[in-house]
């Protein structure tokens, strides 16, 4: 009965593992949302399995910024270049270095694009991380210095920097001046700019992430290993932790939401990295909360087939104690009749004697 019942636990175990095997990336994340009870068999797929998935999200969230940052700059360039034209004054670039002929440090707000700064005299570090905390503080900005550009907005973890020497000699342009670039952008020979800076974006936005993932990973791993070892829940770290990053999963979602509310309506959540974080700890957290009532329910399965087992035994011994018995009060009536058959034929055989004997 007890080997019968494992024998078919067993074979739905393996079921399960082949559907769960056989899933692609659209079922797995609707199953990281939804169904947070096959957490447990999606982690026994190993490592590999667990980082090859979030890395696909990740590239998910990635390539929607990318796009959006192009975006930006694509038109911060079309409206730029107007400015330039009609009332920035000269520059020129050669060698890497951008050279803007004033001596003051331009200054604009802009509605879309936030603060912009232009500064190609300084060299000092402590100023250009003045300007890196004023265009933080607005949230969205860009810092043109003389040997690079440094972008920010509200997507972005940090600040994407582009050194001109770079990126520009990959495109072959070693020098220009302001109507070189006014032309260059009305003719469409920018195209292969927005093609190299969406690569460019898509590896630093890819890259962010997903290290930031993986490490949210870890400390959500760290809280749900401590938590199965006050339920006394025996489980690698491993496991624990390819459980986290399928628990990740809402969060990154809600972080891809997140992003595209921000392009059309500029919506802001102050909190949302705290958010982001605790809402995968619940997920974590009510997978091994369901874990521990499966090992329970389990064990009270097997409590009830080890008391089957008892009953079942104890019967057998009544069943054979009582055949004994009966055993015991047959045999002493089979002796007895067989004595009596013996002693019968004892007086058969005393009877057939001849009558000649006697004389």
């Amino acid at each position: 009965m007890a080997s019968e019942e494992k024998k078919n636990n067993i074979e739905e175990k393996k079921e399960e593992y082949k559907e769960l095997k056989g899933i692609g990336f659209f079922k797995k994340v609707k199953y990281s949302i939804f169904n947070i009870e096959k957490y447990a068999e999606m982690a026994t797929e190993g490592l590999g399995k667990a980082v090859s998935y979030i890395a696909k999200l990740v590239a998910v969230l990635g390539i929607i910024l990318s796009v959006w940052t192009l975006y930006q700059i694509y038109q911060m360039i079309q409206e730029g270049t107007n400015y330039v034209e009609n009332e920035f004054p000269d520059f020129s670039y050669s060698d890497g270095t951008l050279t803007v002929d004033t001596d003051e440090v331009i200054n604009i707000d802009n509605e879309q694009f936030g603060k912009i700064i232009i500064d190609t005299n300084t060299d000092s570090e402590e100023t250009i991380n003045q300007y890196k905390n004023s265009i933080n503080e607005a949230g969205t900005g860009v810092i043109i210095l003389k040997n690079e550009v440094i972008f920010k907005n509200i997507t972005m973890i940090g600040e994407v920097s582009y050194n001109y020497k770079e990126s520009l000699e990959s495109m072959n342009i070693a020098e220009f001046n302001k109507q070189d670039l006014i032309n260059y952008v009305r003719q469409g020979q920018i195209n292969s700019v927005y093609v190299s800076l969406f690569v460019s974006l898509f590896i630093y936005s890819f890259a962010m992430y997903f290290v930031n993932t993986l490490w949210y990973a870890v400390i959500i791993s760290i809280v749900g290993y401590f938590t199965m070892w006050i339920l006394k829940m025996r489980i690698r770290y491993v496991a624990v932790f390819n459980m986290s990053i399928y628990a990740l999963t809402l969060s990154t979602v809600l972080n891809i939401i997140y992003l595209l509310v921000n392009i059309f309506f500029n919506f802001n959540i102050e909190y949302f990295s705290i958010m982001y974080v605790t809402v995968a700890t619940i997920y974590l957290l009510a997978t091994i909360f369901i874990i521990k009532s499966d090992l329970i329910k389990k064990q009270g399965e097997v409590m009830k087939i080890i008391e089957a087992q008892e009953i079942v035994k104890k019967e057998i011994e009544q069943k054979e104690k009582e055949e004994e018995e009966k055993q015991k009060q047959e045999k002493p009536e089979e002796d007895k009749k067989e004595n009596k058959d013996k002693k019968d034929k004892k007086g058969n055989l005393d009877n057939d004697e001849p009558e000649g004997s006697k004389a």
